[in-house]
């Protein structure tokens, strides 16, 4: 029995913004995914306590300052979001006047908070005996992030932080829309911030699922993951945009299968039913969908699962590839991340993001198609996969609103 009848509204896109591994202006982040180089990634051997080597996707250094009266928000984490944010300024502030304060949400996700500060604070306190005075339990607590930007912006309206690892910023998509639908808010800032901090890359390294080198998702040898970190932020609400062909989140689906703490159902069935479920909720159909971003850790059992679970929905109708390769898994920003890089393709008219084969594709997976060298977005769909340890599963559908365009 199908949950629903009709379609969900478009929730359009108001205003989008993005830093991590790629760059932080438009024109930087369009080049990386066009010449498959992102500056970002690179080697961080002080972050894991054998000091083996690890590559990383780093921010670009020199954030913004945060205000002073924000001192107990004063994290990296809260700061890689101010440099986003500050790009989006002002639609923000013309949706405050336009819906009032008490009916903007905000709604992000994030799995580090403050700990990178909090790491700091530690290594002071065994060396000075005490915490440094800039430090404060808060900081670290996930709700800092969601209560910054409230706070920052002057919005009184609903606000929080989900945390369910790398499906984080995805469910705050998932909230925003079921949000505006509900009425409960007009408007929805989303998005996810995570930063790069010991905790968890000798986390990944204690699981073995880190790489030495620049990671090849879907690729034969492939060895793990390269984590990143950024910010991503979107203004969404149900009002269509004055524009040709406004971009929209179209459709939401999501699965928790339960299956194990860390590891992926190897047959891919909750991964199946999120993707299912997102193209019920757009009233589309497999065959509509021009390319699959998807989650493509380069861990071999997540891309065999979700290869097997890619081709059960898709066959080979739809290119496929992963962006982690230029981006680093940046854990709970990493679905609002890749919302924005569907984004800059739907807006761009950029060219797929191609793998950049350093081995051949595994014979082993599922037949799926990948996208080819310099290959255009034929049909303006794009679905877009986030899946988290513990089985959360999620995928968004980006695309315009005008069925002709697509």
């Amino acid at each position: 029995m199908k949950t629903h009848l009709l379609p969900s509204p478009p929730v359009y896109i108001h205003g989008c913004a993005l830093h991590c591994a790629l760059g932080d202006a438009p024109h930087q982040i369009s080049q990386a995914l066009q010449s498959g180089v992102s500056f970002g990634m690179n080697g961080a051997p002080f972050l894991l306590n054998d000091k083996s080597q690890v590559i990383v996707g780093r921010a670009k250094e020199g954030l913004p300052c945060i205000p002073s009266r924000f001192t107990h928000q004063n994290t990296r984490n809260n700061q890689l979001a101010y440099s986003v944010l500050k790009q989006i300024t002002q639609e923000i502030l013309q949706a405050k006047t336009r819906y009032g304060s008490d009916k903007i949400a905000v709604i992000v996700g994030s799995s580090t908070s403050g700990i990178s500060d909090a790491e700091k604070a530690l290594i002071h306190n065994l060396e000075q005996g005490e915490l440094p005075g800039n430090y404060d339990y808060y900081q670290q607590e996930l709700t800092n992030l969601a209560d910054f930007i409230q706070d920052y912006f002057g919005l009184t309206g609903l606000a929080y932080t989900t945390s369910t690892a790398c499906t984080s910023s995805g469910r705050a998509f998932i909230s925003a829309q079921r949000l505006l639908k509900s009425g409960m808010a007009k408007a929805v800032l989303v998005g996810g911030v995570d930063t790069l901090c010991q905790l968890t890359l000798n986390g990944f390294h204690a699981l073995d699922s880190l790489s030495s080198t620049p990671c090849i998702p879907f690729q034969k040898g492939r060895k793990g993951v390269n984590i990143g970190e950024g910010a991503a932020f979107m203004l969404l609400s149900l009002e269509r945009p004055n524009t040709k062909r406004p971009i929209a989140l179209l459709g939401i689906g999501e699965s928790s299968d339960a299956y194990h703490i860390s590891a992926p159902d190897p047959e891919g069935c909750g991964a199946e039913k999120a993707m299912r479920n997102a193209l019920l909720d757009a009233h589309l159909s497999a065959s509509d969908v021009g390319y699959i971003n998807a989650h493509g850790t380069a861990t071999p059992l997540n891309d065999a699962m979700e290869s097997k679970a890619i081709y059960r929905v898709f066959a080979q109708s739809a290119p496929v590839s992963s962006t982690k390769s230029l981006t680093g898994h940046a854990l709970g920003a990493a679905s609002a991340i890749e919302a924005c890089i569907c984004w800059h393709i739907l807006k761009g008219d950029l060219n797929l993001p191609a793998p950049l084969l350093q081995e051949e594709i595994d014979p082993v997976l599922a037949p799926i198609r990948f996208v080819q060298e310099n290959e255009k977005l034929t049909k303006r769909v794009i679905l877009s996969n986030s899946f988290a340890f513990g089985g959360n599963n999620v995928s968004l559908i980006f695309g315009t609103d005008n069925p002709c365009s697509r």
